[in-house]
């Protein structure tokens, strides 16, 4: 199941991706984390040193062999210089899978040893200098969303990605890929603002969206956080000083982990999994192909010279028949 964490820069997002992954890892769980927040920090929050975490590769300077790979023999799509972030896949595609090794893994992946178990961490590249006045952040993002959308997976396979803060994800439709959003909220007008935006997107799409309440200190905090945004409201968490100690690069092992917030980490996956249950795949390929005509229209086209509504193959479904296949090939 895919997993998003959102919120506003501050928020900690961030942190709690990082328990919520660990917590998998602990569960043994097959977890590809993604980095996807445009300063990078969930490598540290997962117990990196900060050579360790820049040495990380960055997705978007890989993004001509997601391409190359992905696309395969795929007919409808003429050469990877035509593929943009919401191509869809179709007949001939590639596909990816939580459970396996191939090119992309090999390029933008690393394997991260946590106490409990390992997961795999991929990182969108930090925004450079180099990037001012020539790229946006999008770019970067963009190898992230062409990956989930050609990305297959099962009840028993994660994929956690800690998101860039904001509204971004709206503008290509990466917010649709997700099987569950975790926006965390502190009890402030501030955090809940964020909260609302998110809930005006998504709410045509039928997006599954909940609240962690995060530093909230007593009981004034979670009323606020209760009259706000109501039954959305999942799991509220407050300080922690297993937290604090990992902050400053001392956590101990997690098990140690104080036990209301591992019942609060055990209440998001259990949320993740029922959502999962919901999933309509026909829908998720639809919505996929409806952001992808969206963005050809508004501008790929015109920056690829071809008509990239071409690419669409209208007899493909993304579903679990392909968690084991080799490749994309509708019955």
């Amino acid at each position: 199941m895919k997993i998003a964490f959102v919120g506003k820069g501050g928020s900690g997002k961030t942190t709690l991706s990082s328990l919520f992954i660990r917590h998998l890892a602990a569960n043994e769980a097959h977890v590809v984390a993604v980095d996807a927040d445009i300063n990078q920090h969930l490598g540290a929050a997962l117990g990196l040193d900060d050579h360790e975490a820049a040495a990380l590769p960055a997705m978007g300077a890989q993004l001509p062999l997601i391409k190359e790979y992905l696309r395969g023999s795929n007919p409808r799509i003429a050469s990877v210089e035509t593929m943009i972030k919401t191509t869809p896949p179709g007949e001939g595609s590639r596909l990816l899978r939580v459970r396996e090794d191939n090119p992309v893994y090999d390029a933008c992946a690393r394997t991260v040893r946590l106490d409990d178990g390992e997961i795999r961490l991929m990182a969108t590249g930090a925004f450079t200098d180099s990037d001012l006045g020539v790229a946006c952040y999008h770019s970067k993002v963009g190898a992230v969303e062409l990956c989930l959308n050609h990305l297959i997976d099962g009840p028993d396979d994660y994929v956690v990605v800690d998101m860039t803060a904001g509204s971004d994800s709206f503008a290509s439709g990466m917010f649709t890929r997700f099987d569950m959003t975790f926006l965390v909220a502190e009890p402030t007008r501030k955090g809940v603002s964020v909260y609302r935006q998110y809930k005006d997107y998504a709410q045509d799409f039928g997006v599954a969206l909940k609240v962690i309440g995060n530093k909230v200190q007593g009981e004034d905090d979670l009323d606020f956080l209760r009259a706000e945004v109501g039954d959305d409201l999942l799991v509220s968490v407050g300080h922690s000083d297993w937290v604090r100690a990992m902050e400053k690069g001392r956590p101990a092992r997690f098990e140690l982990l104080e036990a209301d917030n591992r019942m609060a980490l055990q209440a998001l996956q259990n949320a993740a999994e029922d959502s999962y249950e919901q999933r309509d795949w026909e829908r998720y390929t639809r919505q996929m192909v409806h952001f992808h005509l969206k963005n050809a229209e508004s501008w790929g086209n015109e920056k690829t010279g071809a008509d990239l509504a071409a690419q669409v193959d209208p007899a493909f479904v993304l579903d679990e028949r392909y968690v084991q296949d080799g490749a994309a090939q509708p019955a």
